[in-house]
């Protein structure tokens, strides 16, 4: 049985978690689900790092929600450096699902941007954890999170 540790923000302005763990246990239906939430994005590497130790976890997600600022934009490339000190250090994955407040105009489009992220993101981990060889067949082919894939570019 696989388990995957979770943790998300009380900042974010959708429930992003239940949308990726009703998908991954779509995917995995025995996987066990550890979630946690913390305040914001600046909490999450801690917060991820310790839960995956403490619970032997093979994977991770975090699901985080930056504001329009400048200040939250440099607090995303502050977080987004520490979550990968923590995969490199666990040496597992640990799936990042982010939602840029700035990405649309409209509620109605951030909340679909944010499930659609979280849903097709919680496949992107199923497929590094038991289909790698599908990704493979991805490659270059333009696929996108919380958008219409784009489509690969031919010569």
């Amino acid at each position: 049985m696989v388990k995957i540790c979770i943790v998300d923000t009380t900042f974010a302005r959708v429930d992003m978690a239940s949308h990726a763990i009703d998908a991954i246990l779509t995917l995995m239906p025995s996987a066990q689900i550890v979630r946690r939430t913390v305040p914001g994005i600046k909490d999450i590497p801690v917060a991820i790092k310790k839960l995956m130790k403490e619970e032997g976890c093979d994977a991770g997600m975090v699901l985080g929600w930056i504001g329009r600022s400048m200040t939250d934009k440099i607090s995303y490339a502050v977080y987004s450096l520490a979550m990968q000190l923590v995969q490199l250090e666990l040496e597992r994955h640990i799936i990042d699902v982010t939602v840029h407040e700035d990405e649309a105009d409209s509620e109605e489009e951030l909340y679909r941007i944010a499930v659609d992220r979280a849903r097709k993101h919680a496949e992107n981990l199923y497929l590094l954890l038991y289909r790698p060889e599908v990704l493979s067949t991805r490659a270059g082919t333009g696929r996108r999170q919380g958008y219409p894939d784009a489509g690969p570019i031919e010569p």
